[in-house]
């Protein structure tokens, strides 16, 4: 097997990984080229915090159901996975599509659930990419798959305010709706390395394999991490914080400022991971300060007066949060044994996703009921159960 791996492998050439990044590129950049703007877009049509927190979370629900079984089923729809890499492109620009003739909230939810079908599909790409790379070379393909995440979701969302500003609300739907196009013809010109596997027998029981992988070593707790970091990223720099930003009088082509205040450390730190090999034994204090740090810039967001200051609070959050991610899915892909990384990864990115979910909702809530402030004492809480998690639980995950 390992004779067939190596033969495939060199069947990769750079124009594959340059068609494959580029089709990852739109993928992510179809989906967040307005979501900076998007909070204030769903204000300015007369929505509640309430419903704004609703369906900015929506996004979570479809890949809270499909995540999980897409990375479980991984190896028995090897044969599908590029052309449901492809189906997401066309589910994306339908939801673009809903979002630039439609404006009610039950056509925006339907819009914002096909983005997470969308999303959903991100389970497919991680397992394509994988295989253009040897067994031992897995932590690369997942750390170059996240810088390029990380880029694109940082060049689509300092651009959107800007858009907004001259060509006006429905622009970057259409621009999301064009990358989608692209998108559809990248993916289906990306290279499909099909690696025969020997049968297993834990493979071949579904139930089994399910217990097997739950049975993994803090499988369940590094997940819940990245709930909640993800929950935090979500109501931050997704959701609330633009509209702090425009509470504070700050114009949507300024969202600039704060986009690349949060993203430019964000992506750095992860590249920073790609680059340079830190000892895993360093995995828990490297998160006890950045979720320590996090907690602390948290808290003086409602402090902030100025896009200044709040880009000032928000490089620091973007800085640490950059630290978590990369190592956290490190975890995941150290913890698994060859046979499980699919189905594990399908659990993790799954289950982080009710972070993306219900994260958004409860702070549309609060934010309703009691104020802005308030979300971002909230948020800060989340991050408190965070060091808390890494101190008690991550005691002795280093010793693998």
């Amino acid at each position: 097997m390992e004779a067939i791996e190596k033969k495939q492998q060199k069947s990769i050439f750079l124009k594959d990984h340059i068609i494959f990044l580029a089709a990852i590129f739109c993928f992510w950049f179809a989906i967040y080229i307005y979501s900076p703007v998007f909070g204030v877009y769903l204000q300015s049509k007369g929505f509640s915090y309430s419903a704004v927190g609703i369906i900015i979370g929506s996004y979570g629900i479809t890949q809270i159901l499909l995540r999980l079984p897409l990375g479980v089923l991984s190896d028995y729809l090897s044969k599908l996975r590029k052309h449901l890499l492809v189906g997401g492109f066309v589910v994306s620009l339908i939801s673009c599509l809903i979002l630039v003739y439609f404006d009610s909230f039950f056509m925006i939810m339907i819009a914002r659930l096909f983005a997470g079908i969308t999303a959903s599909m991100w389970v497919m790409a991680t397992v394509l990419y994988t295989y253009y790379f040897s067994a031992n070379q897995s932590a690369k393909a997942m750390g170059t798959l996240q810088f390029v995440t990380v880029a694109t979701q940082f060049v689509s969302m300092a651009i959107s305010g800007f858009i907004v500003e001259q060509f006006g609300w429905n622009s970057p739907f259409w621009i999301g709706a064009v990358a989608s196009i692209l998108g559809i013809l990248f993916a289906w010109n990306i290279k499909d390395v099909q690696v025969e596997r020997q049968a297993n027998a834990q493979q071949s029981k579904l139930i089994q394999h399910l217990r097997v992988m739950l049975a993994l070593p803090r499988l369940k707790m590094v997940t819940f991490l990245s709930l909640i970091a993800h929950a935090i990223l979500f109501i931050t720099i997704f959701g609330f914080s633009p509209i702090v930003a425009a509470e504070n009088g700050v114009s949507e082509k300024s969202f600039i400022w704060l986009i690349c205040a949060f993203f430019i450390p964000h992506a750095l730190a992860s590249l920073s991971l790609v680059f340079t090999d830190i000892d895993s034994r360093y995995n828990k204090r490297i998160l006890y300060v950045c979720f320590g740090l996090t907690v602390i810039f948290l808290f003086l967001v409602p402090f902030t007066s100025s896009l200044f200051s709040l880009s000032l609070v928000h490089f620091a959050i973007g800085l640490a949060l950059g630290f978590v991610f990369p190592i956290l899915l490190d975890e995941v892909v150290r913890i698994s044994p060859g046979y499980l990384k699919m189905s594990a990864m399908g659990f993790f990115q799954s289950f982080y996703a009710l972070g993306i979910f219900f994260g958004p909702l409860v702070a549309g809530v609060i934010a309703e009921n009691f104020g802005l402030a308030e979300v971002f004492y909230f948020t800060g809480v989340l991050g408190v159960v965070a060091v808390g998690v890494v101190m008690v639980r991550f005691r002795g995950a280093s010793s693998y």
